[in-house]
């Protein structure tokens, strides 16, 4: 990684540290050489960070780490009760059939090439996956997709989608036809809101999008 790890962070506090994850890195530590995001935001605050939540090593976008057990527990309870709001951005290559809807499907997560699948209801194991998107724009050869997560699945954005047809750029696990150079994917958490949990004042975190081509024709339909 090139970038200094001072130029990712997006809010921080006593309590808390945002930053953005560019798609090359891991959020924690794992078979790659390189240093997991959580390994160098600890270099960074000097003290061990606590991990809260997690994106896919591919995509990009904010991650929040917590700095203490107590704010973790007041974030953990928030994810869990789901009044944490996640809001995330996709390119797709083929345009959904309606503009905007709630997908609901019942995933399984296979350890045999870390992917999730779309099975019907009442398969054992199966997690039920809810999100709901909307069609922000195209360009000549994509389409930009907003997309609210209401369940934390494993995979759970890429395997709805590509359950519709609409496989995230780049994302040759769920089908896309070509891969991206860098092996990243058009997915980017972009805004995440909580209550902070000292002051319980609602916290908005917005992410900036990566600096690359596809991205950046879609910067005039993001609001």
């Amino acid at each position: 990684m090139t970038t200094s790890i001072g130029d990712l962070i997006l809010y921080k506090n006593n309590q808390l540290i945002a930053l953005n994850k560019p798609n090359a890195i891991g959020v924690q530590d794992d078979l790659s050489p390189e240093k997991s995001l959580i390994a160098l935001a600890e270099i960074y605050c000097k003290s061990k960070l606590q991990l809260i939540h997690r994106i896919d090593r591919p995509a990009s976008g904010v991650i929040l780490f917590a700095k203490n057990k107590k704010a973790l527990a007041h974030l953990n309870k928030q994810f869990q009760d789901r009044s944490i709001q996640k809001t995330y951005l996709a390119v797709v290559k083929n345009k959904p059939e309606q503009k905007e809807g709630e997908l609901v499907n019942y995933l399984i997560k296979q350890s045999k090439g870390n992917k999730s699948v779309v099975v019907k209801e009442g398969v054992k194991q199966a997690k039920l996956a809810k999100l709901h998107y909307k069609l922000l724009g195209a360009n000549d050869n994509y389409f930009l997709l907003e997309i609210q997560l209401l369940t934390g699945r494993h995979h759970q954005i890429r395997a709805q989608l590509a359950a519709i047809d609409c496989t995230i750029k780049g994302d040759v696990k769920y089908g896309f036809r070509r891969k991206n150079h860098d092996r990243s994917i058009h997915l980017h958490a972009w805004k995440l809101q909580f209550k902070h949990p000292v002051t319980s004042e609602t916290v908005d975190i917005e992410c900036p999008l990566p600096d690359e081509v596809v991205w950046n024709s879609f910067k005039d339909v993001i609001k």
